[in-house]
C-alpha cells in the first residue's frame, strides 16, 4: 500500500479559537448548560448539541426563540459569571502547550466567543499562555457564525483573511471562519463532521514550520 501524503497548509498568520481547541472545558461547558437547559424545561442532550463555539446569549436565542434578546443577554452574564467559577476538569487540550510554544514568534491571535475573564481563566487554568493579540466577546457584536471574530483577528495581526488558516472545533466556528473567506483546520472529533481542510484529532497530530519568506507551515502528522 502507498504511503498516504501528509495533509499541509501554508498561512502568513493562525487565528485560534480556544474552547475544544486549546482547553478541553466540555466537562463544565456540559455542567453549566445542563443545569440552564433543564430550569427551562428543556432537554439538556439536545441544548448541548448548539452550546460550542456560540456566545451564550446566542445559544439561548436559538434553544428560546420566543425570549426577549434582552432577557438572553441578561442570563448570559450570569452563565459567564458561573463559568468562570468552575474551573474543575478544564485541561488543555493534548500537543496545546508545544503548539503554543511553536507559535512564539509567529503571528497569531486568540478569537474566542468567551469574555476576557473566561478567556483568561481556562487559559490558566489550564497551564496555556494567552497570545498576545486577542479578540474576546466584548471584542465584537456578533457571535460565531458571524466571520466578524476572525476578520478582526486577521486585521489586528495585519493580514488579509486569504492569508489566514482558522483553528476551529465547532461547526458555528468552522462555518465562520468560511464566511470570512479563510482555510480551517479542525480540531477534535466535532470538527470532522464539517469539512475542514485539514483535520487533526488533537495537537499532538500537526507539525507547524516556517519558511524564509516568514510563511507557516502545518502538517497534519495523520
Amino acid at each position: 500500500m502507498a504511503a498516504t501524503t501528509p495533509a499541509t497548509l501554508t498561512a502568513r498568520a493562525l487565528l485560534l479559537d480556544m474552547d475544544g481547541t486549546l482547553v478541553n472545558s466540555d466537562a463544565v461547558v456540559e455542567r453549566c448548560w445542563r443545569r440552564w437547559a433543564e430550569r427551562h424545561g428543556l432537554d439538556a442532550a439536545e441544548a448541548l448539541k448548539v452550546v460550542h463555539g456560540r456566545q451564550g446569549y446566542a445559544t439561548m436565542a436559538l434553544l428560546l426563540p420566543d425570549r426577549p434578546m434582552a432577557e438572553n443577554h441578561a442570563d448570559n452574564r450570569v452563565m459567564l459569571a458561573a463559568e468562570t467559577a468552575d474551573l474543575d476538569g478544564v485541561v488543555p487540550v493534548p500537543g496545546a502547550p508545544a503548539f503554543l510554544a511553536s507559535l512564539a514568534d509567529l503571528p497569531h491571535a486568540l478569537v474566542t466567543s468567551a469574555d476576557r475573564n473566561l478567556a483568561e481563566a481556562r487559559m490558566g487554568a489550564a497551564g496555556l499562555p494567552i497570545p498576545e493579540v486577542r479578540i474576546t466577546a466584548e471584542s465584537v457584536g456578533a457571535s460565531k457564525p458571524d466571520p466578524e471574530g476572525f476578520l478582526k483577528g486577521a486585521a489586528a495581526l495585519g493580514f488579509t483573511p486569504e492569508d489566514c488558516v482558522v483553528f476551529e472545533d465547532s461547526e458555528a466556528g468552522i462555518r465562520a471562519g468560511r464566511a470570512a473567506g479563510m482555510r480551517i483546520v479542525g480540531v477534535g472529533p466535532r470538527a470532522a463532521a464539517f469539512a475542514p481542510d485539514v483535520h487533526v484529532p488533537d495537537l499532538t497530530d500537526l507539525k507547524v514550520g516556517s519558511t524564509a519568506d516568514g510563511s507557516i507551515t502545518l502538517t497534519a502528522l495523520r
